[in-house]
């Protein structure tokens, strides 16, 4: 695989190159430097190299994506109702793509920008974003960088950032995860576990509407491994409210893994671990619209919570001058085998 190769170009004529990625093991990625994409991603299992995100043809089509596959989120991953929010006494508009409200960092956010690639070689890749004062609405200047690296079965994301001036700032990262190795085999039929303590209820446009529920007995409950699918059927209202799973699940306090995903039709596993306060669940049920043939994904987003600027009961999420924003999400893979059990999923994870 080249270490660099070319990706299309933009409309504007713009080139957009992949960056590979290889550690040595049974790890391989392809990394675009636009959005920071994660384009690729091989796992070598006993049968071959198992593809575990949803990718698109070309820069193109990656410009051109409502659902954001494979991006690193920016300035603020998740939705602000009413695309604005007062900070220190003064009111500001952002951009509004989704209906009346913002998503994702805006019409562009930081996944259709061209990112500077500043060292690539071999297993890392780092890339450097500015994004400018009043970009999507947003105040100050903001300097993000992104560093992939792969070691061994590990693909680790480090975000880095500061700012000169207050700015709400949220990012995270949006591959579409299907470890079964067969389109035809969905994505809700993979295995779930995260340490959910809650999770946030939304309106009709999926804003929070500011209270944490109880997980307990409810489909949002993960804490013990389960098929999305059965979770899905035990149905609930705010299911019916978006459609399906597009959630954000409030983590335990003090945990640093934030989910495991298995699937047992190809025997691959994964583990996210992060110290974000929530985690985006979203079983990708736009893709049959907005993607057809695509398949489904499931995305599994570490992060704040979202509308945090317009909830004050919410975590803070303001980047101030002199601060410095550092989060890691890492991803461990192993291939424990197709129909293990649980156990046996969690100490191939463990040893990987």
């Amino acid at each position: 695989m080249a270490q660099v190769r070319p990706f299309g170009k933009l409309d504007d004529g713009r080139a957009v190159h992949a960056h590979a990625l290889d550690g040595g093991g049974p790890l391989r990625a392809e990394v675009l430097d636009l959005g920071g994409i994660l384009a690729r991603l091989w796992f070598e299992g006993p049968g071959g190299p198992v593809p575990l995100v949803l990718g698109l043809a070309d820069a193109r089509a990656y410009f051109a994506d409502p659902s954001y596959l494979g991006i690193v989120v920016g300035r603020f991953g998740n939705r602000i109702g009413g695309a604005a929010f007062a900070l220190d006494g003064r009111t500001h508009h952002l951009s509004a793509n989704e209906g009346r409200n913002h998503l994702h960092g805006g019409m562009l956010g930081f996944g259709r920008r061209l990112w500077q690639v500043r060292a690539h070689g071999g297993n890392r890749l780092e890339l450097r974003y500015h994004s400018p004062d009043g970009e999507e609405g947003y105040p100050g200047n903001l300097d993000m960088r992104a560093i992939y690296s792969i070691d061994g079965a590990r693909l680790r994301l480090e975000l880095e950032a500061c700012c000169d001036s207050a700015t709400p700032f949220n990012p995270t990262h949006h591959p579409y995860w299907n470890l079964a190795d067969d389109p035809a085999v969905p994505a809700s039929a993979q295995w779930l576990k995260s340490p959910t303590r809650g999770f946030l209820p939304v309106d009709g446009e999926l804003i929070p509407l500011g209270e944490v529920a109880d997980a307990v007995g409810t489909p949002f409950d993960f804490r013990a491994a389960r098929v999305l699918d059965a979770a899905t059927a035990a149905g609930h209202p705010q299911l019916d409210v978006a459609g399906g799973y597009d959630h954000c699940l409030v983590l335990e306090e003090g945990a640093t893994t934030c989910a495991l995903l298995y699937s047992p039709h190809s025997g691959i596993a994964m583990r996210i671990d992060c110290d974000a306060p929530a985690l985006q669940l979203y079983d990708g049920h736009a893709l049959d619209r907005q993607h057809p043939g695509l398949g489904r994904g499931l995305c599994l987003e570490p992060q704040g919570y979202p509308d945090a600027p317009n909830r004050p009961g919410f975590p803070d999420a303001i980047l101030r001058p002199g601060e410095v924003f550092r989060r890691v999400i890492e991803y461990r893979f192993a291939a424990p085998g197709p129909g293990r059990e649980w156990s046996e999923v969690e100490a191939a994870l463990a040893a990987a």
